[in-house]
């Protein structure tokens, strides 16, 4: 079908490794931009029938600037990038992607796990430094290495990646303690108290929302019960960890490590002082366990069906809960 359709930030879902193909059978003309500054996107979106966004801001000014307007898409399952009031107000549909990063993300979660109990950041840098070269014994044992199995697994957040995460856990013959909500009394069958998932687990993953009651679900009162011993791995959202507790937890060795895929400002152009902290039991990746080719392939293709459904008058995955 005919209806001009423009990406605002292509190039933050694609580096030339995405096949455009269903996009381009869902909806056509394409306009592709690599990325739009906030001072862009009125003039780029002045005659869209369709816009579509990773994480470019659509305001209120730019919504009711756009009098073409039909649908917005957003390229990523997180929608606070778009003023849904704005929307609407215009009557104009807001639809996300969901459930297309399980894969990648459990991977990378499991990657942070086998990193602390194989030491692997360590035993790269000693070799780096000459440590393996100079050492009289075949293996040098600088750094306890440990097995995930026999370890407990919490898991906050038992969801479509909670329990991916879950799974391959228990594939390496880990225990799992799948966390009750905080808040809340009753323990549903299966779950267990928040805080004693916090008290007893060795790998704590975080796999929920961030909303009024989730953020800084983690801060001194939970590093403080946590075993000296464990490891805090976050690759859902930065506002579940209070980042000032986490560094003064680390720093103080009140926990063995910690594994964050999420800062509070991405990408740190003003510096965080995380990226500071000079020791290999923090590791940060860049906002990049959802990154696997596989998994942004899955994405264009969600967001081509969405488009196809919404043209076809059928259902999409319109966003609706956060405006009741």
């Amino acid at each position: 079908m005919a209806m001009l359709t423009v990406f605002l930030d292509f190039g933050s879902v694609t580096r030339g490794d995405i096949d455009r193909a269903m996009l381009e059978q869902a909806v056509s003309p394409w306009v592709y931009h690599d990325n739009t500054l906030p001072e862009q996107v009125a003039e780029r979106i002045r005659d869209a029938e369709i816009i579509v966004s990773n994480k470019t801001p659509l305001d209120r000014a730019a919504i009711f600037s756009a009098n073409r307007l039909k649908l917005i898409c957003i390229a990523a399952t997180g929608y606070n990038n778009v003023d849904l009031a704005a929307a609407a107000e215009r009557n104009i549909p807001v639809c996300n992607v969901r459930n297309y990063a399980t894969g990648s993300v459990a991977q990378h979660t499991l990657m942070f796990m086998l990193n602390f109990a194989c030491r692997f950041v360590e035993y790269q840098q000693l070799i780096k430094r000459g440590g393996w070269q100079a050492s009289p014994y075949f293996c040098p044992l600088d750094f306890g290495i440990t097995e995930l199995a026999g370890k407990t697994l919490g898991v906050i957040g038992y969801g479509e990646l909670g329990s991916a995460v879950a799974n391959i856990a228990q594939a390496f013959g880990m225990k799992l303690l799948i966390a009750e909500h905080k808040s809340v009394s009753a323990i549903r069958p299966g779950r267990a108290a928040f805080d004693e998932v916090i008290c007893q687990a060795d790998f704590i993953t975080l796999h929920c929302p961030l909303s009024e009651d989730t953020r800084h679900l983690i801060g001194n009162r939970e590093l403080n019960l946590m075993k000296p011993s464990a490891y805090l791995i976050n690759t859902a959202r930065s506002g579940l960890i209070d980042e000032d507790d986490l560094l003064q937890a680390l720093y103080s060795n009140r926990i063995a490590g910690a594994a964050i895929d999420v800062l509070k400002e991405e990408p740190p152009v003003n510096g965080n002082p995380l990226l500071d902290y000079p020791h290999p039991n923090l590791l940060i990746t860049p906002h990049s366990a959802w990154a696997s080719v596989e998994s942004r392939q899955r994405m264009l293709n969600l967001l081509a069906d969405n488009i196809r459904n919404f043209l076809q008058n059928k259902p999409f995955n319109q966003i609706r809960d956060a405006l009741t």
